[in-house]
């Protein structure tokens, strides 16, 4: 088995160069660090995880509490992409993430206990119900805590900008294409939800425009059926919207479904409108206008955020961080001629 004196041999350094090259430390020129890790890359060097974690009382590993209320778990392209940036930048970092069983806890422990006892040294908060007790109880420990799209207080969250988004939709459908009946369905009860709502009737109402209550439809995210359902009691109005908004792509390829099931035609007949940009809505017939949300950034800075606080506690300062998404406009939300 090869050791860091094995490798100080070779390299022509102390154990303690070699020892503070494998850990990143600052006190060693890059080009050490380099021949140092190149060396043991070659040599086939692999450190004791249990001797590391007890020399510095540090797992390296970062549970992730993750559940969708809508059952779609990693085929969920939102927060899908969101944790695949923030795997990417943690084992960047030298940490492992762990899924933590969001099903009922192992051995009926808490979230908190079971987080304990795999000795994480750190956790990520996503997509979850952030109201339930043992969820704050975490929130609110002693370990390391990032949230993504949710505020706790004194918690560090990286949250996307649900309101600018939301509010360059509806402008772009309002001031640009001349839309005036524009209708809104949105998700299920959840923080994100009531910063879209609250800006979809601050812009409409800015814009100097109406939102009648039944344009106004509560649906559920990712659940296409939902919103067919939804739309089909739209267009059936005496006065159906000319646009209506869905609360993210994925539903609105329901929303598509139940238009062309009317014989009508996007977006000469009826506009639609998405949120995320996901792929699908890149490829779709017509191109669909949504907002895309950086799920890159967010991931990145949610795993950056959280080693920054596990490995050097005394100055992490808690940060609410707003990462902005950008209009794709797309082809399906007509030019209504009239209009400023």
């Amino acid at each position: 088995m090869v050791s860091m004196k094995d490798i100080s041999k070779k390299v022509g350094v102390s154990v303690a160069t070699v020892s503070k090259a494998l850990n990143d430390h600052s006190d060693i020129g890059k080009d050490t660090k380099q021949r140092v890790r190149d060396a043991a890359r070659e040599m086939g060097y692999f450190p004791n995880a249990s001797a590391r974690t007890l020399k510095t009382n540090k797992s390296h590993n970062i549970g992730v509490l993750f559940r969708d209320e809508a059952g779609n778990g990693f085929t969920h392209d939102f927060y899908a992409a969101v944790l695949d940036s923030l795997k990417r930048t943690a084992e960047d970092k030298g940490y492992d993430i762990s899924f933590i069983n969001s099903s009922g806890s192992v051995m009926d422990m808490k979230y908190l206990e079971h987080c304990r006892y795999r000795g994480y040294d750190g956790v990520v908060l996503a997509c979850i119900d952030f109201n339930d007790p043992d969820v704050v109880e975490l929130a609110m420990s002693d370990i390391p805590v990032v949230t993504i799209d949710h505020v706790f207080n004194n918690r560090t969250a990286i949250i996307s900008d649900n309101v600018s988004g939301l509010r360059d939709l509806v402008t772009y459908i309002y001031k640009e294409r001349g839309h005036r009946r524009i209708a809104y369905i949105h998700g299920a009860d959840s923080s994100v939800t009531k910063n879209r709502l609250a800006s979809f009737y601050a812009t409409i109402e800015e814009l100097g425009g109406m939102a009648p209550d039944e344009y106004i439809r509560e649906g559920v995210y990712r659940k296409p059926e939902v919103s067919y359902n939804l739309t089909l009691e739209l267009l059936g109005l005496r006065v159906p919207p000319t646009c209506i908004i869905y609360p993210d792509d994925f539903s609105a390829i329901g929303g598509m479904n139940a238009i062309q099931s009317r014989g009508l035609s996007i977006p000469k007949d009826i506009s639609i409108a998405g949120y995320d940009g996901i792929r699908i809505a890149k490829v779709l017939e017509p191109r669909l206008t949504t907002i895309e949300q950086d799920t890159d950034t967010i991931g990145e800075l949610a795993a950056k955020k959280l080693v920054q606080m596990i490995e050097r506690p005394k100055s992490a300062i808690p940060e609410r961080i707003v990462v902005e998404g950008k209009l794709l406009r797309g082809d399906s939300v007509r030019k209504i001629e009239g209009f400023a």
